[in-house]
């Protein structure tokens, strides 16, 4: 005989229902994520290829090792007290409670019930580690391999999530007192980063014969084609980037900006192929060429991140191709101030990312926030846009002082006219270009022991 059906039994099995399908719904928030961090990886293997293209090939390898060893001291540093200041930072300079942030509190590790933290930990570690790599293609060919990890754990790990702090937060202060709006990190990342590079290739200086008599030469990257494919495989990574920047939510919500403000995916692919599209053909206008051409997909996605959920994608369009024009006017008014941004990243990232947080206010001024925020305001985004730039370019140029004065930032003269690969890296390139297998190798073994190179190892056969 069958049990009896009765309102409790319905009741506990209505609760296991509900307790199931809100346990799927914080795993599907985390398979999300999940996955958005793996594509943003893409982003570093992009930012890998095309900074070892644009060097010159003696240069080649330790342009690439940078971008990797970024990674490696970023992660780590940002999970000691990167996510910390993000929870602590809200209000300016002076730190609120956010102890369930430092990295022994039951939440920075495996917890079966939180869902959350350590995924989203992930994200805003890789945003940190582009950053790192805006930063490691402007300085390619003279800056030292150490100096630029000093330099990158400061950007990475602390001046940019501040500025996270300051504009993401709920309780950021550039929310609560100015209205700020910048969905996908023009302001936070871009402008922030492209600055601080600002500042460290000021002290930097430029590389050896880019300049004769004032007048700028071209060093031509010894490989455009990798370079182009590594700036197809950033774009790639950009849309893992930029679903990071979208807050997947359980329940009846839905998709919301990090504002909590109401959006979609659709409202972000239309804007983010719209910028792709106009910023390309923005830089292919002002340039013809090929390495500014497909630099200009990163400039046109730049150009309307801040506002991707508010721009109708003709205005995305057309913001994306005058951009396009503007970054190249700038990246050449920096060449006539005798600035050598090898890759164009203060034009690129920190002009044009400066810039569309401002057209924010211009294009969509008078959008309301929620929660008690300030509308938008054109003001507001200008003032937000002036200190971001602010916040990248001071300890920028602070740190790369300190570290020029300590004679550590840049390398030697003749290291530079032999290249950072043989003598920081002890590699070459492409060693089989120039010299037969069988003869001596003239970089030498890390692998072998004091005594591996005797004169008793074996010939090889037909020596």
């Amino acid at each position: 005989m069958s049990d009896t059906v009765t309102l409790e039994s319905l009741q506990a099995a209505l609760q296991t229902q509900q307790a199931t399908f809100e346990m799927h719904q914080a795993m599907n928030v985390e398979v999300f994520y999940w996955w958005c961090t793996a594509i943003m990886m893409m982003i570093h293997a992009g930012f890998l290829a095309y900074e070892m293209g644009a060097s010159r090939s003696k240069n080649a390898l330790a342009a690439g090792i940078k971008n990797i060893l970024a990674l490696a001291v970023i992660i780590p540093t940002f999970y000691l007290f990167g996510w910390w200041i993000y929870n602590a930072f809200p209000n300016g300079f002076v730190p609120v409670d956010a102890a369930a942030a430092l990295p022994w509190s039951q939440s920075m590790g495996p917890d079966v019930q939180d869902m959350g933290t350590g995924i989203f930990w992930a994200a805003f570690a890789l945003f940190g580690a582009t950053t790192g790599s805006i930063l490691s293609g402007a300085v390619i060919e003279r800056i030292r391999v150490s100096a630029f990890l000093i330099l990158t754990v400061f950007l990475g790990s602390a001046i940019w999530i501040l500025a996270g702090a300051w504009g993401w937060h709920p309780d950021g202060w550039l929310l609560t007192d100015l209205g700020y709006h910048d969905v996908g990190a023009s302001g936070v990342v871009h402008a922030v980063a492209g600055f601080f590079t600002l500042g460290v290739l000021i002290n930097l200086g430029a590389r050896k014969g880019k300049f004769i008599n004032g007048v700028a030469q071209t060093i031509s990257p010894h490989s455009l084609p990798m370079t182009l494919i590594g700036l197809m495989m950033i774009i790639f990574g950009f849309f893992g980037f930029l679903g990071g920047c979208i807050i997947f939510n359980g329940g009846d919500t839905g998709w919301t900006t990090i504002y909590n403000t109401p959006t979609n995916l659709s409202a972000f692919a239309f804007n983010t192929l719209m910028g792709f599209a106009g910023g390309i053909i923005g830089c292919y206008i002002a340039t013809r060429d090929p390495f500014w051409t497909m630099s200009g997909g990163l400039v046109g996605i730049i150009s309307v991140a801040a506002g991707l959920d508010l721009y109708s994608p003709s205005l995305a369009f057309i913001i994306a191709v005058v951009m396009g024009l503007a970054a190249v006017k700038f990246a050449k008014f920096l060449e006539k101030m005798g600035i050598d941004d090898a890759v164009g990243a203060v034009a690129v990232h920190g002009f044009t990312g400066m810039v569309a947080v401002a057209l924010v206010g211009v294009f969509a001024g008078g959008t309301p926030n929620v929660n008690g925020a300030p509308e938008i305001t054109f003001a507001g985004q200008a003032t937000a846009a002036v200190i971001m730039a602010l916040l990248g370019f001071i300890p920028g140029y602070g740190i790369s002082f300190l570290l020029k004065k300590l004679n550590m930032l840049r390398v030697s003269e003749a290291c530079e006219d032999i290249g950072i690969d043989e003598v920081e890296i002890l590699a070459k390139p492409y060693p089989e270009a120039n010299v037969p297998a069988t003869a001596e190798s003239e970089v030498p073994n890390k692998l072998a022991g004091p005594h591996d190179n005797s004169d008793d190892q074996l010939t090889p056969q037909g020596a």
